[in-house]
């Protein structure tokens, strides 16, 4: 198979080809490593090639599974594959060689998929954009100078320069949602507990994170749902049972919908003007498939959750690297942990039992609130970030917030809250739409709708009620029916 050919296929088209006997898991494996070879360089997306391993798997002989000898790669977060560095975008986990397969790199293997590498993310993927300190940063296949998002920009970038038609994410509050966005992709988050998240990540971030993929196509991500979605043993979360595969429902008549939709921003800052018309123009594109379409969106404390949030996440990595710590058997030294991980560490180690138990009362208050909206509408409508893909570099820590937070180091903790939670906001303000669905565990799927003056891709966020990734699939189906996303793809593919 030829590059050219490669490139049209998305991995339920290859999948096909491959039952069919048109090609052969080897030719699509040599095809893979070739288009990494050649675009990896220029975006930095694959940051652990696994190449020797997945011949390995291929000569082996590959489980007959739905998705049998289409390429794949794994964020290089939470998804273990035993004998390979799972590094977290971090110096102090660099070596950290885990000895057994998570559970969902199991159900992958188990899918027929072909794991050809890992792809980068932010450290400990607390960042929206993806320019750790340990690998450099990622590149948008749109406009290298710009960010591809985050956490899991490495695998939106790659499956935007089609280094493979598929690739797997993580998302605690946006990070498979804002690269999918930014990449000109499709991002589903499942609800909670419909995705294994074990045995070693159990209920990471108080729940607030889900894992799926970041894909070309919507039948692609409903296909990689149904062979990966399922109880796990031990899990603290279970999603409600569905009606019929999840393939079927793509392309399936919604029926006549209540769609609200917004042009706020959920929590922080305002909508930049493209941002808002990608809304817009959705919500109009919806309206002629025969929704009821108006404006409305839920009612919350933004200020508040916002904080509880950010002060949530902050608990949970530093609960992660006590734990880490045990398992490696040292403390990070100090050139180990970025200075954002280091200051997100000190926040939680200053929160005690109390607020945090208030920040969960908080927050499912918030939950009841979506229930409620939820009775009214169907769907939400929202951008999925408030402004298109910013420069690389631009949404980190500036020159001076570094020097403060290096200087507060050395002084009683509550100025460093304060100056902390300065920087952070402006990453909320650039991403102010999807972590409230972390906080609520309602499925969430943004779809890339518009590119904007520049050429960067743009995209909206539908969210559904608890359990109904149906209904997000089959009006994605029709949306892309409708504006005919998947034959996108950047300049440089088309040279």
């Amino acid at each position: 198979m030829d590059a050219r050919e490669y490139l049209q296929h998305d991995a339920t088209a290859l999948a096909e080809l491959v039952r069919e006997g048109e090609v052969t898991p080897a030719e699509l494996l040599e095809r893979a490593i070739a288009q990494i070879e050649t675009h990896n360089p220029r975006i930095n997306a694959v940051v652990c090639r696994m190449f020797d391993t997945a011949r390995a798997a291929v000569a082996q002989g590959l489980p007959d599974g739905p998705f049998r000898g289409v390429p794949f790669l794994l964020k290089d977060l939470v998804a273990d594959h035993a004998g390979v560095p799972t590094t977290a975008g971090s110096r102090f986990f660099a070596r950290f060689v885990p000895e057994s397969d998570s559970e969902l790199v199991r159900r992958y293997k188990a899918a027929g998929l072909v794991i050809v590498g890992k792809t980068n993310t932010p450290e400990m993927g607390l960042m929206g954009v993806t320019e750790p300190e340990l690998h450099g940063p990622t590149r948008n296949p749109y406009h290298v100078d710009h960010t591809p998002g985050g956490s899991s920009g490495g695998s939106a970038a790659a499956v935007a320069a089609r280094l493979v038609p598929a690739a797997h994410g993580g998302d605690g509050g946006g990070s498979i949602r804002i690269p999918a966005a930014a990449c000109g992709l499709v991002g589903l988050k499942p609800t909670r507990g419909r995705v294994p998240m074990g045995p070693d990540a159990c209920e990471r971030w108080s729940g607030y994170v889900a894992q799926h993929v970041i894909t070309r196509s919507v039948r692609d991500s409903a296909g990689l749902l149904d062979a990966t979605a399922g109880p796990e043993i031990g899990s603290a979360y279970h999603a409600p049972p569905i009606e019929r595969p999840f393939a079927e429902e793509v392309g399936r008549d919604p029926g006549r919908l209540r769609i609200a939709f917004t042009t706020e921003a959920l929590l922080l800052g305002e909508l930049h003007p493209e941002c808002r018309e990608a809304v817009e123009r959705t919500a109009s594109t919806l309206s002629e498939l025969g929704h009821d379409v108006e404006p409305a969106r839920p009612r919350f404390d933004a200020e508040a959750m916002a904080e509880a949030y950010l002060s949530t996440v902050a608990a949970n990595v530093c609960a992660e690297l006590m734990h880490a710590e045990h398992r490696l058997g040292r403390r990070p030294q100090a050139d180990e942990l970025e200075l954002a991980t280091w200051v997100m560490r000190e926040i939680g180690r200053t929160l005690g039992a109390g607020r945090l138990v208030e920040l969960q009362q908080l927050q499912a208050e918030t939950a009841w609130a979506m229930a409620r909206f939820h009775q009214r509408y169907d769907l939400l409508l929202t951008a999925t970030f408030a402004r298109p893909p910013a420069r690389v570099g631009e949404l980190l820590p500036g020159t001076l917030e570094r020097v403060g937070l290096r200087v507060l180091r050395r002084l009683p903790l509550r100025p460093l809250l304060r100056q902390a939670f300065s920087a952070a906001r402006k990453q909320l303000a650039a991403y102010p739409n999807t972590q409230i669905f972390n906080i609520t565990g309602q499925p969430a799927i943004s779809v890339p709708t518009h590119l904007s003056a520049d050429g960067l891709p743009v995209g909206v966020q539908l969210v559904a009620r608890f359990g109904d990734e149906a209904t997000l699939l089959r009006v994605a189906s029709q949306l892309e029916t409708e504006l005919g996303w998947t034959e996108r793809r950047p300049s440089f593919l088309e040279s």
